[in-house]
């Protein structure tokens, strides 16, 4: 079964659950407002998406964050703690297929993942 994981009021997030119901794919959302993901599971996305890619530097939450809280993220184990602590931070949607992972939403990146 699929998952992605994401907060419901995203419009990415929106926008990869609208792809998936019109391209026949049953999945499982995960609410990252309800359900924060663990260090185990981010710790194990990060061995797939760099962290570059799933620590998103753009959003709100992240420019509301002190300077020593942007700080500690310069290195994994910091950037892991920040990310189970606020799961904002992390870029939407993560989509689980058969233990391959993927951070973000584009038509055409979906329509290459489920080819």
């Amino acid at each position: 079964m699929l998952k992605l994981y994401g907060i419901p009021n995203c419009d990415t997030v929106k926008k990869a659950r609208v792809w998936l119901t019109e391209n026949g794919q049953e999945y499982e959302f995960v609410n990252f407002k309800n359900n924060a993901p663990t260090l185990e599971l981010i710790g194990s996305w990060l061995t797939q998406i760099p962290l570059e890619k799933l620590l998103n530097k753009k959003g709100t939450t992240w420019r509301k964050l002190s300077d020593e809280e942007k700080a500690a993220a310069e290195n994994q184990a910091g950037a892991l703690a920040l990310m189970a602590a606020q799961p904002s931070v992390i870029k939407r949607p993560v989509l689980d297929k058969d233990g391959q992972f993927f951070v973000g939403f584009s038509a055409e990146n979906y329509q290459e993942i489920f080819a």
